[in-house]
């Protein structure tokens, strides 16, 4: 599959790589100068090829609460929240964005690409004796990511609107265009829904107003960076959001259940036996996901993402190791081909910017 904006990427003169089906940019120049360009100025991604999903219906708040780990019901108008759909055994079917529409009275759901499948059946499957439905727009909406600190200079530029006053984890209508104060990369930054027929016209916007176009390769290393999960490496449907690290996504209110709530409850209370952690390695060869990892001659724990941080100047991984190893400063070794490699537990995140956006209440 193609997204709208396939062919400017082979215009720029993009490495297309397949990712979950989708054909992509993976680079354009270098990853360093695109991850650089975002960290200093502003890149932009095209990330149409996550699913988007509308929910609507007299029954949409109550659906979603039944599935969601966060509390949709009590979500203001605007207000963005990172989310999970879980198995009855509290593991991730999926991490995703709901945005709440009290205006239009709908919701809308950012899923991964390689779930958007799995998940609409998932969805449509419980929406059985509830006025709700669940509409897939991945196919008819474009999705743009702009990231960096100079985001909201060119968003000014580009489309002549004002992203300024929009708080973290916040969207908005402005200047027709649906754009929510979001991403995926550590940095400041927004996403914009756009119809297909108009993506490649904004994109064209982006690029003229002097953002740089950034392909998956430096998505990777950006979200490493900031410990951000990939889904398939960091969460599956045999991992929790609370060996993840990931529990502040999942609100345990009074009154409510939800898919997973009660194995989650459970694991709470008899304690963790394995955690997700940062990893500083002293050699400069980077540990990979599936690398084993050891203390003395025990394997502990296994790496999910690693790269070379072009941030840091060194290696740095993610991976699950066994709770009573994951103190930071606890040194283990990473099997990397054969060789042992020292590795420091670090904590999380590597790279943390500047706070200088309002936090969005709830």
């Amino acid at each position: 599959m193609r997204t709208p904006l396939y062919d400017q990427h082979v215009a720029l003169g993009a490495r297309i790589v397949d990712f979950h089906g989708w054909q992509m940019p993976i680079q354009y120049t270098s990853i360093v100068e695109e991850h650089q360009a975002v960290r200093t100025a502003a890149g932009l991604f095209d990330v149409s090829h996550m699913g988007r999903f509308r929910i609507k219906g007299r029954d949409r708040k109550t659906f979603l609460d039944r599935l969601l780990t966060v509390p949709v019901s009590r979500m203001a108008h605007g207000r963005c929240r990172y989310t999970f759909l879980l198995n009855r055994s509290g593991g991730v079917m999926d991490d995703l964005l709901v945005l709440e529409d009290s205006e239009q009275d709908e919701n809308w759901l950012v899923v991964n690409a390689g779930n958007r499948t799995k998940d609409l059946d998932w969805l449509r499957k419980h929406t059985e004796g509830t006025d709700a439905s669940v509409e897939d727009l991945s196919h008819e909406t474009a999705l743009l990511a702009l990231q960096g600190p100079g985001s909201i200079d060119i968003l000014r530029q580009a489309l002549n609107v004002d992203g300024s006053s929009l708080a973290y984890y916040t969207f908005e209508t402005l200047g027709g265009w649906r754009v929510s104060r979001t991403g995926y990369t550590g940095e400041d930054g927004f996403e914009i829904f756009c119809p297909i027929a108009r993506a490649g016209e904004v994109w064209t916007r982006f690029l003229r107003a002097g953002a740089t176009p950034v392909g998956l390769g430096a998505r990777d290393t950006l979200r490493t960076e900031a410990g951000m999960p990939l889904y398939g490496n960091e969460l599956d449907e045999n991992t929790t959001p609370l060996e993840a690290g990931l529990d502040f996504a999942v609100v345990f209110d009074k009154g409510r259940e939800f898919f997973g709530r009660s194995a989650l409850r459970r694991q709470r209370k008899d304690g963790l036996e394995r955690m997700l952690v940062g990893l500083d390695l002293e050699g400069k060869r980077a540990a990979r996901h599936g690398y084993e990892l050891y203390r003395e001659k025990e394997c502990i724990g296994t790496v999910t993402s690693g790269t070379h941080s072009p941030t840091a100047h060194r290696p740095i991984a993610l991976g699950y190791v066994e709770v009573r190893y994951a103190g930071p400063g606890t040194e283990l070794t990473v099997d990397i081909r054969g060789t042992r490699e020292r590795v420091t537990v670090a904590p999380l995140p590597f790279y943390r910017r500047r706070e200088t956006v309002t936090q969005a209440s709830a």
